[in-house]
């Protein structure tokens, strides 16, 4: 089947009106793409047509597996802006994800697991604070040397300093902290 057979065919089942498939791959950036035969497409591809089978019945709750993961920045971007505009419409999605610059992006609230056991939750956010305790800023001097020091002592360097950078830790470092760096084999 087609791509684009293929959405029908989901499309029929759900009774979704055929503009709504186009609307759809447009959104996942397939519309040029709907004549191809769907087991031809590429992996992003195929990520992308899954992603618009997903969203064909227009769910109230929606949950998402690596849904950028083997997809172009540019086409993430889509998807992104794709998630947050369902998420304004009001439906829950649930993601996972390995990429954390997403879930800053993209969620309310997460939960970091580690072989299958909860290490952490909040939002990204709140997460970011809790373990930026020393906030840590990076000074560039004139000299173009540079220094990391807790905020607290700037006061003392102040004059010689052309730029400042804080220094938060990401998600995804504070992921590696809470499972002490292991990697899962």
């Amino acid at each position: 089947m087609t791509l684009y057979n293929n959405l029908l065919f989901y499309g029929k089942y759900y009774g979704v009106d055929n503009s709504h498939i186009d609307e759809l791959l447009k959104k996942v950036g397939l519309y040029g793409s709907r004549k191809t035969v769907a087991e031809k497409l590429s992996l992003g591809m195929k990520q992308r047509m899954l992603l618009a089978r997903a969203l064909i019945n227009k769910p109230k709750v929606l949950f998402l597996d690596e849904s950028t993961s083997g997809i172009d920045p540019s086409t993430s971007r889509a998807i992104h802006e794709l998630i947050l505009e369902l998420k304004e419409e009001g439906t829950t999605i649930f993601l996972t994800t390995h990429d954390m610059n997403e879930v800053t992006l993209l969620y309310d609230s997460l939960a970091l697991l580690n072989e299958g056991r909860l290490v952490e939750t909040g939002s990204p956010s709140s997460l970011l604070q809790k373990y930026n305790q020393d906030k840590p800023v990076k000074l560039t001097y004139q000299d173009k040397s540079e220094e990391i020091l807790p905020f607290d002592e700037l006061a003392r360097v102040m004059e010689e300093v052309i730029a400042i950078h804080s220094c938060e830790p990401s998600l995804e470092d504070i992921f590696i902290e809470l499972i002490g760096g292991k990697f899962n084999v």
